[in-house]
């Protein structure tokens, strides 16, 4: 090939494929009608954080509007931590919501049972506020050994983790020190 054929060919390669990159592709319509039919058209884009590990990757969670139920999860590229990327358990959080082997009940099992039964969210709520109660009554100081006021309770702690954001922690802590508990935790590593 001679050079002048060379830049010849280059130059009309060069110019077909920006003038097919601009949209004049004869492809327009049927990536026109693909794009009609994708799955994030009916969507709402919601940030939020991965819930896997201490890092705290950004995450931008499509929500479809209709059903709202997640259809798609994907790394935050304007987030300072992961600008986008994600580790092989943030790219699968999607799972956490959407997945058919999730339990969809509670389920509960009496002391010294060994049958698991389905119960209500309100006898569940009712069973762990009565818990917390006794423990708390139980084990609640109002005044430590040198007589100081200390108004604490010794027999309940909290773990907090990953899966709770800055506002969340926030609120979990202020309502466990009005409880009075001292030990007060969080790993996001759980």
């Amino acid at each position: 090939m001679k050079r002048r054929t060379f830049l010849q060919v280059s130059a009309v390669t060069t110019a077909s494929s920006v003038f097919f990159g601009l949209g004049c592709s004869p492809l327009k319509e049927k990536l026109t009608k693909e794009a009609k039919t994708f799955k994030l058209k009916n969507t709402k884009e919601t940030t939020s954080v991965c819930a896997f590990c201490s890092v705290g990757c950004g995450l931008i969670v499509a929500t479809d509007k209709t059903t709202k139920r997640a259809v798609n999860v994907e790394g935050d590229p304007d987030h300072p931590i992961n600008r986008g990327g994600l580790c092989a358990k943030g790219a699968s959080s999607f799972q956490l919501t959407e997945n058919p082997d999730r339990p969809s009940e509670l389920l509960y099992r009496a002391p010294f049972s060994d049958k698991w039964e389905v119960k209500s969210w309100d006898f569940c709520k009712k069973r762990m506020a009565r818990l917390i109660k006794d423990s708390r009554d139980k084990t609640f100081q109002e005044k430590n050994d040198k007589g100081q006021t200390v108004n604490r309770t010794m027999g309940i702690t909290s773990l907090g983790s990953a899966a709770l954001d800055n506002e969340e922690c926030w609120a979990m802590q202020s309502f466990m020190r009005s409880l009075g508990l001292v030990y007060i935790e969080h790993q996001a590593r759980i």
